[in-house]
């Protein structure tokens, strides 16, 4: 090899090992790190002990799951077919169109933390349109995750039996 080749080589390689650091920086991601920001829902299914499935939000839900990098959260899912209050009016809502809304919606926000060995999301509720969720550790595993995927199960249900799986999609 002449002076050329092995100069041209070592530039290429050169440029090669700094390029590497980047990319292996990228994949050493923290699970917290890849969690931080916006996800729309994609689904929500409720799988009972006995092996039954509910849809609580329909097939075109709305809402969202936003994590931020100082650990707070925010989350809320709505079905799309909500019905609109009659009388216009917050506080008059007839009963049927309560139970819907009560029923076909969540929201709630608080802190979280990331168990990065088990893979785990914990939840501390500081306000809910579900008041049962106060108080309770609510513990979210992670199954899968990816830039711009996020799928995780609940088994910390409040009210209900079994687990709800929960795909989520990066928001853009």
């Amino acid at each position: 090899m002449n002076r050329r080749n092995i100069l041209s080589l070592s530039a290429i390689m050169a440029v090669g090992v700094a390029l590497l650091p980047g990319a292996a920086i990228s994949q050493q991601k923290s699970l917290k790190d890849q969690l931080v920001g916006a996800w729309t829902p994609v689904s929500w299914e409720q799988v009972k002990k006995d092996g039954s499935k509910f849809n609580r939000f329909g097939s075109n839900m709305k809402g969202f799951n936003v994590f931020d990098a100082n650990g707070h959260f925010y989350l809320m899912f709505a079905r799309s077919d909500l019905p609109k209050i009659a009388s216009n009016n917050v506080s008059t809502p007839t009963p049927e169109e309560a139970k819907a809304i009560a029923t076909g919606m969540i929201a709630y926000y608080g802190t979280y933390t990331v168990d990065e060995g088990t893979k785990t999301i914990t939840l501390r509720i500081e306000a809910s349109s579900l008041p049962n969720q106060l108080g309770i550790d609510q513990k979210r595993t992670i199954t899968s995750i990816s830039p711009n995927e996020l799928k995780y199960t609940n088994t910390t249900i409040v009210g209900g039996d079994g687990q709800i799986n929960v795909t989520l999609k990066r928001a853009n």
